[in-house]
């Protein structure tokens, strides 16, 4: 009987240390080695090396002058992710999304017809970095104006960080708003105040 249990301490010995800790560091060495910006949660940073945020994860932008990504239950908090839980047809829901219409027809000067969904409700996880182009493009007037610029310029910029669906049919094209955003800083003078 000692000998079985001898066997069983060292089994559950061997397993943790091979499934609690050589199983995790082999994964993280090669996640380091082979996915070295994914592995290090695609951050964004300047020339300096200091990080500006993350190309997953939405950062709010406000300033006329940037362009705007989609609405946030969380207030683009990355450590309290998730949605409002609002259905469809809650009250509290449908009045969100109309303040948030009002709000990009004025700051837009368009119709509420041109304004795409994802300008107005927020993510599953409220942390999206992408938008539809035609939710940037729809922004691009805002933008060439703040910063007295053409407005091909702005819509050719747009275009040139239109990301196609993943392997050409997976999901749909879409727009990185942070390196939108900082794309727009280095071909065109940032306004003052720097980002956001």
């Amino acid at each position: 009987m000692l000998t079985e249990l001898k066997r069983g301490v060292l089994f559950t010995l061997v397993t943790m240390v091979l499934f609690g800790g050589v199983y995790h560091a082999g994964l993280w060495a090669v996640g380091q080695v082979a996915f070295p910006a994914q592995a290090q949660g695609s951050t964004v940073r300047r020339d300096d090396g200091s990080v500006i945020g993350s190309s997953l994860v939405a950062q709010a932008f406000a300033r006329s002058g940037y362009f705007h990504p989609r609405p946030s239950a969380v207030d683009y908090n990355a450590a309290s992710t998730g949605g409002s839980n609002f259905g469809p047809s809650n009250p509290e829901h449908l009045e969100l999304v109309k303040e948030r219409l009002a709000k990009v027809i004025a700051a837009e000067s368009a119709p509420a017809s041109d304004v795409p969904s994802e300008m107005i409700t927020a993510s599953g996880g409220g942390l999206d970095p992408h938008i539809p182009p035609a939710a940037a493009h729809l922004q691009a007037a805002r933008v060439a104006a703040a910063r007295g610029i053409d407005l091909n310029r702005i819509r050719a910029l747009i275009d040139a960080h239109t990301e196609p669906p993943t392997f050409g049919f997976l999901g749909r094209a879409r727009v990185n708003v942070l390196q939108l955003n900082l794309a727009l800083d280095e071909a065109i003078a940032r306004p003052p105040n720097g980002l956001r």
